[in-house]
């Protein structure tokens, strides 16, 4: 059996919708690749190991590697070679030729659980390529394969809404959270992403009750601070945003968050003289 190795990345998350002012328009949020592989037993599949965090360090020598292997061999080094060329080509942006390498992965052996986490990586790519029909199309076949993991399972819907949204599926794409949620009820992500939702959908009581979730799984993340002003303002607490978004810039001054959080209470100050 093939090892299990994936390192989700390149997963989009959930754009937010336009905003009445004082709120502008937030962007699309992309989650950022993991630069680490799934962990792999030492001594085990060594070469695919050290493709693997070559592709990381130097993806074009990874490439070239992995497309010398994938050429000399057939069944599961094959695969374990696209496996490579997927994540390496990935890294450098090749999002076409990284889709291929997966799902050529994905083809050639039977393991459902393998097969399944190329097809999330390919869908995954076809997200950052911004190819929705080909991401669903991609992940539904994931899912079809019938993962044993639950974070697996997870991650998958997450991409599944993420493209359901890019298609104008809102309905579908909550479903999909809906599904995200129970498979990793303790992820962050999946509640973020469901408030992000649920407030483009003006669902502003399930967005409240989602993002005070996320946040006592993550008081931390900045993204979750920034989306719970958002929320706030939108229901009329002007006050609650202003705290929030002093949280984000208190406690990660230097990210993008902060900085929006800054022009945003500008907004505020502004809209209440």
């Amino acid at each position: 059996m093939l090892p299990l190795l994936i390192p989700f990345m390149l997963q989009v998350g959930i754009g937010a919708p336009a905003a009445p002012d004082p709120v502008q328009q937030l962007d699309m949020r992309h989650r950022p690749p993991p630069r680490t592989a799934e962990t792999v037993v030492k001594g085990q599949n060594t070469a695919l190991e050290v493709c693997l965090d070559l592709a990381q360090s130097d993806p074009a020598k990874a490439r070239d590697i992995a497309t010398k292997w994938v050429a000399r061999t057939t069944g599961d080094q094959q695969a374990m070679g696209n496996h490579c060329l997927g994540v390496a080509t990935a890294n450098l942006g090749q999002w076409d030729a990284a889709r291929a390498a997966f799902l050529a992965a994905r083809s050639t052996v039977s393991d459902p659980e393998f097969r399944a986490r190329m097809g999330a990586l390919a869908g995954s790519v076809a997200l950052a390529a911004n190819e929705p029909s080909q991401a669903l199309a991609d992940l539904d076949a994931a899912l079809a394969d019938k993962p044993a993991t639950a974070e697996l399972r997870g991650a998958i819907e997450l991409d599944r809404a993420t493209a359901l949204v890019a298609l104008g599926k809102q309905a579908e794409a909550a479903a999909a959270l809906a599904n995200a949620r129970g498979e990793t009820p303790a992820s962050p992500e999946a509640w973020l992403l469901s408030a992000t939702l649920s407030r483009r959908m003006n669902r502003l009581s399930e967005a409240q009750a989602q993002i005070e979730k996320a946040a006592s799984l993550d008081p931390s993340d900045p993204a979750i601070g920034l989306e719970a002003g958002v929320i706030a303002v939108l229901s009329g607490h002007d006050d609650a945003a202003r705290r929030s978004w002093k949280s984000v810039i208190a406690s990660a001054p230097d990210s993008s968050q902060a900085k929006t959080a800054k022009g945003y209470i500008a907004q505020l100050d502004a809209g209440a003289r």
